[in-house]
């Protein structure tokens, strides 16, 4: 399965509602990782630019929690999710 591919329009058909969720949310937290990544180097260049620094903040403090819903709901898909992604857990 392919990160960047995953829509959450179009997931697998699965047996429960919480298992199409937590693959909503997993496309939301790749997404929210590509822009932080995206941020982060456009900061990089751009050092006084602090509404994009705003911004990262958010985002940031957004897939904070998300991964916190994550980790709550499906232990194993955020321990995979983590390691796929190259963040660090909190």
């Amino acid at each position: 399965m392919s990160l960047s591919s995953t829509k959450c329009a179009d997931p697998p058909k699965l047996t429960s509602r919480g298992n199409m969720h937590s693959l909503c949310v997993i496309t939301r937290l790749v997404g929210d990782t590509n822009k932080i990544r995206r941020l982060a180097s456009h900061l990089e260049l751009h050092k006084k630019d602090f509404s994009s620094e705003r911004g990262l903040r958010r985002l940031l403090g957004k897939r904070q929690h998300l991964l916190a819903y994550l980790a709550k709901k499906n232990r194993v898909r955020y321990k995979k999710l983590i390691s796929q992604l190259d963040i660090r857990e909190r």
